[in-house]
Order: C-alpha cells, then sequence, then structure tokens
C-alpha cells in the first residue's frame, strides 16, 4: 500500500509540473500572437490611412468609388464614416465624419420643408433628387446607400427618421414620431402603383378590404396624419386620395 501511494504522489507532481510548463508555454505563445497581431494592425492602419488619404476626393465626390470603399471596409469590419467620437481617426483622415453630418443636415432640411406638403413622408428617389440639386454638381452625386447612412446618425436627435421599405423594395424617410400602421403600409402600396392616386374601391378589389375598412384607413392618412390630399372633383362619382409621396414629381 505504501509502495503504490509513493507511485501515486509521484505521478501527481509529474501532471502539476507538466501542467505549469503548458501553461507558462501558452503564455509566451499567446503574448507573441498579440504582439504580431498588434503590428500586423499598426501597418494596417498605417497602409489604409495612405490609400484613403490618397483618394479622398475621389472618396468624397464619385459615388462609385465611395461605395466600393464602403463595401472594402465593410468586409474587414470597419465603418470609414462612424463620426469623429466613433471613428476617431477615420474622421480625421477623410473628413468623412463631417461630410456625414453635412449631409444629415441637408436631409432635415428637405424633410422639414416638404412636410407640409407629404405630411413627413418622402419617396428616396425624391429625396435625392432634392438633395442633389440643393447640394450642387461641385459637391459630387450622392446615392442611397449615402442617405442611408446619414439618417443613422440623425437617430439620436429622436425626431423619427427612418427608412421604411415598402412592398416592391421601393424606400420611404419617415422625418416624424410616429409609425405607420399595417393598412397605411398598404395604401402606400397600392396608391405607388397607380401614380400617387387611390380611392376606396382600389383597396375594395386589389386588397379585399371591405368598404369600411378602406374608408377608415384613408380617413386616418387624411385627417389624422396629414399623409395624403382629398380630390372630390378628379374621380367622378368617386372620391380619390392623393399620396404625395407617392406621387411622380418633376425634376
Amino acid at each position: 500500500m505504501h509502495r503504490l501511494g509513493g507511485v501515486g504522489i509521484a505521478a501527481f507532481d509529474r501532471q502539476k509540473l507538466s501542467t505549469q510548463s503548458y501553461a507558462q508555454l501558452s503564455n509566451q505563445l499567446s503574448k507573441t500572437q498579440v504582439d504580431n497581431l498588434q503590428a500586423q494592425l499598426t501597418l494596417f492602419r498605417e497602409s489604409l490611412l495612405r490609400f484613403a488619404s490618397t483618394h479622398r476626393e475621389d472618396i468624397r465626390k464619385d459615388p462609385n468609388f465611395r461605395h466600393a470603399f464602403q463595401q472594402m471596409c465593410s468586409n474587414i469590419g470597419v465603418d470609414p464614416l462612424a463620426g469623429p467620437r466613433k471613428g476617431g481617426w477615420w474622421a480625421e483622415a477623410l473628413d468623412l465624419g463631417d461630410w456625414q453630418y453635412e449631409l444629415g443636415v441637408q436631409i432635415v432640411d428637405v424633410c422639414i420643408s416638404t412636410r407640409e406638403r407629404n405630411g413627413g413622408l418622402i419617396e428616396m428617389n425624391e429625396l435625392v433628387r432634392i438633395l442633389t440639386k440643393l447640394r450642387g454638381l461641385g459637391a459630387g452625386a450622392i446615392t442611397e446607400e449615402d442617405v442611408i447612412r446619414s439618417i443613422k446618425t440623425l437617430k439620436p436627435l429622436g425626431a423619427g427618421y427612418e427608412v421604411i421599405e415598402m412592398d416592391g423594395g421601393k424606400k420611404m424617410i419617415r422625418s416624424v414620431v410616429k409609425q405607420l400602421d399595417q393598412d397605411q403600409t398598404v395604401v402606400l402600396a397600392v396608391a405607388q402603383a397607380h401614380g400617387g392616386k387611390v380611392d376606396e374601391q382600389m383597396l375594395v378589389r386589389e386588397k379585399g378590404w371591405t368598404e369600411a375598412r378602406a374608408q377608415t384607413a384613408l380617413q386616418n392618412m387624411l385627417f389624422r396624419d396629414g399623409l395624403c390630399w382629398l380630390d372630390e372633383q378628379g374621380g367622378g362619382d368617386t372620391v380619390l386620395y392623393w399620396v404625395p409621396s407617392a406621387m411622380e414629381w418633376d425634376p
């Protein structure tokens, strides 16, 4: 019994020594890996900064180049358009933090100036068209992607700015603190399919609604939310509703 016990203790000591050796080796490997990773990240950061600085004007003014650059950064988990507090050296290198906030201010300006007309809901293509005209040719073209990124920077304002994707892929920008209910979303989709106009019978015929449901949805959009106009003369015996955010506007 005594001999067996001695062997057991010796084996335990050997195992303890092996465990300590593995732990030391693991610590050494971890430190080496961390050092190598930090060196690689530093080199990568410097290379990316050189590229960004060299092509800064192309990134700011050429939407195709900017999209490709954003995609490249997205693939490696970097946000090139983060604001100064989030992006730090990105904002310093590219001036894109300020550019993004500037575009955000212009989006607010357009949304507020058109709110009386559209009730705080504007179609993406219409917003991009107005922004492009407002900024002028010298500022370079902007894209839907630019608008979506800028709207994300407006969220802390709590003003309700949000991109809404409709059936069929069309995008709308909401600039008021209120949610579209399901029926309003359907009305907007029908209006878009008919050049901005909708009436009760369209909803009954195309969506299988009851007349009461169609009337309630349209009345709420008209009187409660201000999202449409009433046209009592344009449809003969039928009362038409025009949804400005779904209408085609001349350039």
